[in-house]
């Protein structure tokens, strides 16, 4: 497997990304050119897009939403977590002057640089994506959904 870092730490489910939507679209596709060219079955396939954009638009909110609404909360947890070990006490204060971009973005930094980046945050209000930028020694995650 090939080491994590930031150029490739995205995750992508081959049967949802690369079958299913793409099968969708080209279908989408297929539906709203016919529907210019049919012209005896235009309402027909009118119909048939609105379904479909509305079948490909569910699928792509309620996959997301979902995903990233449970892997939101388990980033915080592990964020609290990590918090507590390292500095012995509750994160409460330090969370709530946080993003979550900025939370998220320090699970990839191992201890000694996680409190670094994260008093640079704090006092700089750095971006998520420049304090994965700032990591020098990446802490894969391979298990994100």
């Amino acid at each position: 497997m090939e080491s994590q870092n930031y150029r490739n730490h995205r995750k992508f489910y081959p049967p949802h990304h690369f079958i299913y939507l793409p099968l969708l679209l080209i279908l989408l596709g297929t539906g709203i050119y016919k529907s210019m060219d049919d012209e005896q079955n235009r309402l027909l396939w009118i119909l048939f897009s609105i379904v479909l954009f509305l079948i490909l638009f569910l699928a792509i909110m309620v996959r997301q939403h979902y995903a990233i609404g449970l892997q939101d909360r388990m980033v915080r947890l592990e964020f609290r977590q990590r918090y507590f070990e390292i500095f012995g006490q509750t994160s409460d204060g330090t969370e709530d002057k946080l993003t979550f971009s900025q939370i998220a973005a320090l699970r990839f930094a191992y201890d000694d640089e996680f409190k670094i980046l994260l008093e640079k945050a704090l006092k700089e209000n750095t971006s998520g994506d420049d304090i994965k930028k700032s990591i020098t020694r990446w802490k894969a995650d391979y298990q994100r959904i």
